[in-house]
């Protein structure tokens, strides 16, 4: 495993945590069945268009979410027909 898939996974790991930890922020807050992936289905999708940003806006964007905009795209994701697991 070479330095660069090294660093690519730390990344990933440290992304995943970031998730992990705004879902149990969400759930304290009465949101009971929110997980990290869809923390990050939430985030991620304002980067359909543009790709993915440096790491530290995509750290901010995690640890910046608001329940209201989580709230809000479910609401559109079901609206659009989009299914939840």
């Amino acid at each position: 495993m070479g330095m660069e898939e090294l660093d690519e996974h730390y990344l990933e790991e440290a992304v995943e945590m970031l998730c992990r930890s705004k879902a149990e922020e969400l759930r304290m807050v009465g949101y009971e069945y929110v997980t990290s992936k869809d923390v990050w289905d939430c985030v991620s999708s304002k980067y359909e268009q543009e790709g993915i940003p440096p790491l530290h806006k995509l750290v901010n964007d995690i640890l910046s979410l608001k329940a209201t905009s989580f709230m809000n795209f479910l609401t559109m994701s079901a609206l659009r027909g989009s299914t939840f697991e």
